[in-house]
């Protein structure tokens, strides 16, 4: 039984920390250039020399979403 709760509690916390690296990982490589996106999707960061693409949002943003909503919903639930 209390182990039950702990496997619980330790599952939905990864998966909402999983969710948080994600959310990171999409304001970084996603949302902090929403503005410097042109017609083709694409960013070029002269500094860093990186080029970012539109499409990583719905990658990272995805990817955040089912990690957290699965992981609050284990943490609510138990």
């Amino acid at each position: 039984m209390i182990a039950d709760r702990l496997s619980g509690w330790t599952l939905g916390g990864a998966l909402t920390g999983i969710g948080l690296l994600f959310a990171a990982a999409f304001h970084d490589r996603y949302w902090r250039w929403l503005d410097c996106f042109n017609e083709l999707g694409r960013c070029y960061d002269p500094v860093s020399q990186n080029v970012y693409l539109e499409q990583a949002g719905a990658v990272w943003g995805g990817l955040a979403a089912i990690f957290l909503l699965l992981g609050i919903g284990l943490l609510c639930r138990k």
